[in-house]
């Protein structure tokens, strides 16, 4: 896939189609929204439920310690219950099971981050989200993981074209930086006081950032 592609183009175009279905039908899609942290959900769930009734897919094997995922599903349910949006907003946890992420990245482990290591942890979690979308007979999915500056959102709208043709399944396109995405998600953790990690998630990425700051 080409890196010059404009994601929130397609994406701009997609919501177009769906607003005017809407205003025709009062029909609001459903979206599974795949969520890494509340703070990077918190602008793609003001933006998105705008046109969808959403539900958060909290599916995370990658993150470090069972104490550090335990508070990140705390957080992402308070901010669910505290912002205002348009459209209803649901929680659907996957499960967290390390071995996953382990398995999934064999190999990579110590390639750094934005390398293939993080190609595939975000190909197994975005798989897992097409799936349960698919059960479920969600109308749409993606993920907020495009919001991050440190995150590629070629690779992540690669792998969801890829599903959406493997599990006949929409795929939302997105790239959530556009439109200031992560100014604004910022601005919303701190009027919610949400915990922002400075790291992604895994054990490896959290040693990364540790030699980072020591340097």
């Amino acid at each position: 896939m080409s890196q010059n592609i404009n994601f929130q183009l397609k994406l701009d175009k997609i919501l177009n189609e769906i607003e005017v279905e809407t205003k025709k039908t009062n029909y609001v899609p459903t979206l599974l929204l795949h969520s890494c942290c509340a703070p990077c959900s918190s602008y793609v769930l003001e933006y998105l439920s705008q046109y969808f009734a959403i539900t958060i897919f909290y599916y995370n094997p990658n993150i470090s310690t069972q104490e550090e995922y335990d508070k990140r599903v705390v957080e992402q349910k308070r901010l669910i219950c505290e912002l205002p949006v348009k459209n209803t907003i649901s929680f659907m946890e996957g499960v967290y099971d390390p071995t996953i992420f382990e398995n999934a990245i064999l190999g990579k482990e110590l390639l750094g981050e934005r390398s293939a290591r993080c190609y595939a942890c975000y190909q197994f979690r975005l798989e897992e989200a097409c799936r349960v979308a698919k059960e479920h007979e969600f109308d749409y999915f993606t993920t907020t993981l495009s919001i991050s500056p440190h995150k590629n959102a070629t690779w992540l709208n690669e792998i969801g074209e890829q599903l959406q043709q493997q599990y006949d399944m929409k795929y939302l396109y997105a790239d959530f930086k556009k439109k200031n995405g992560y100014k604004r998600s910022i601005e919303l953790s701190e009027q919610y006081h949400l915990y922002r990690q400075d790291f992604c998630g895994c054990k490896y990425s959290q040693q990364e950032q540790a030699e980072r700051k020591s340097k």
